[in-house]
């Protein structure tokens, strides 16, 4: 079994950064593609990023292309999400997932572990 921990969140202005982390224990994630996922309330989950299992492939949605940056490092057992010009429209829960495969696919339904979830509230 994996389990995830999200962490980072926080309020910040419109404009401005955070950088999420998530970190596993339980099973090492060197196989394991992950992925970044947000809700907003009365949404559906979506997707914002994924990796491979290698950090050698992302894929980001086009919301958060150029402001966003998905990375892992597997040796500390542990993924990051680079959010840069945050917009109010990125408020949401933002979940780290992983992948029982190495490819990383931009779908919700592909991912088989979950974190609890960190809120990340942009102010306008």
């Amino acid at each position: 079994q994996v389990q995830l921990v999200e962490s980072g969140g926080d309020l910040v202005q419109a404009g401005g950064s955070l950088r999420l982390s998530c970190a596993a224990s339980g099973r090492t994630l060197s196989r394991y593609a992950m992925g970044w996922f947000r809700q907003a309330p009365g949404k559906e989950r979506e997707p914002v990023a994924v990796i491979s299992w290698s950090g050698g492939s992302t894929s980001y949605v086009d919301s958060v292309k150029g402001r966003f940056t998905m990375s892992r490092d597997n040796a500390k057992k542990t993924v990051y999400l680079q959010m840069n010009s945050l917009k109010p429209e990125d408020t949401a829960v933002y979940y780290c997932a992983a992948r029982t495969l190495g490819l990383a696919l931009l779908n919700v339904r592909e991912y088989d572990y979950w974190g609890q979830g960190t809120q990340v509230t942009v102010s306008s």
